[in-house]
């Protein structure tokens, strides 16, 4: 079985988190498309008609840590986003899917290149047109911001926006769950008082 289910558990037989905590830790790869979750939505064109794009720095931080820990990250589009792929190659991004194909298509050819199961994927989505992909995925997230529609249909759904800190809310995630966020503050331990005896 397939998507968030296939922890054999339904939503009110278990607690959320609980279930939420064991798909983190089996994620092996991150997949999320440009419009609305990498772009925040916005769509900004100059006066030739040129697409002008940008970017979360939080969000960049986060993607170029995801590749440097060893997580498969693919960023996906339905329709032509060629220009954010310098700004993706830079970050290491390995699956750049943004010739305007269809989003379950470039998922599947991802996932069996890197011999990947559903359930070692999450991916990110905010609206409607990209359920197919949010069923199929081991952690479907969608941002606060997204549609309502697919609120009851995802595992999480994230504190931040699309195209402001989701993707590092849901990298951060992954990789303190697995260990891997080096950014994790660890209690400092207090010297043992000597004693004058």
């Amino acid at each position: 079985m397939s998507g968030f289910q296939y922890f054999g558990i339904e939503p009110s037989q278990a607690d959320p988190t609980t279930r939420i905590e064991q798909a983190l830790k089996s994620i092996k790869a991150l997949l999320f498309p440009v419009d609305g979750v990498l772009n925040g939505g916005r769509i900004t064109m100059d006066g030739s008609g040129c697409e002008l794009c940008s970017l979360s720095v939080r969000d960049a931080v986060a993607i170029r840590e995801a590749v440097k820990q060893g997580v498969h990250v693919a960023v996906l589009s339905a329709r032509r986003a060629e220009g954010y792929r310098p700004l993706l190659e830079e970050l290491g991004v390995e699956g750049i899917y943004l010739s305007g194909g269809n989003l379950l298509a470039d998922y599947e050819e991802f996932r069996q290149l890197h011999a990947l199961s559903d359930e070692e994927c999450a991916y990110i989505g905010d609206d409607v047109g990209d359920l197919e992909v949010l069923a199929k995925s081991g952690l479907p997230v969608t941002p606060i911001d997204g549609a309502d529609y697919l609120r009851n249909r995802v595992g999480y759904i994230a504190g931040y926006e699309g195209g402001k800190g989701c993707i590092r809310e849901v990298v951060e995630m992954i990789l303190t769950h697995q260990g891997k966020w080096p950014y994790v503050e660890c209690p400092v331990e207090e010297p043992e008082s000597s004693s004058n005896s």
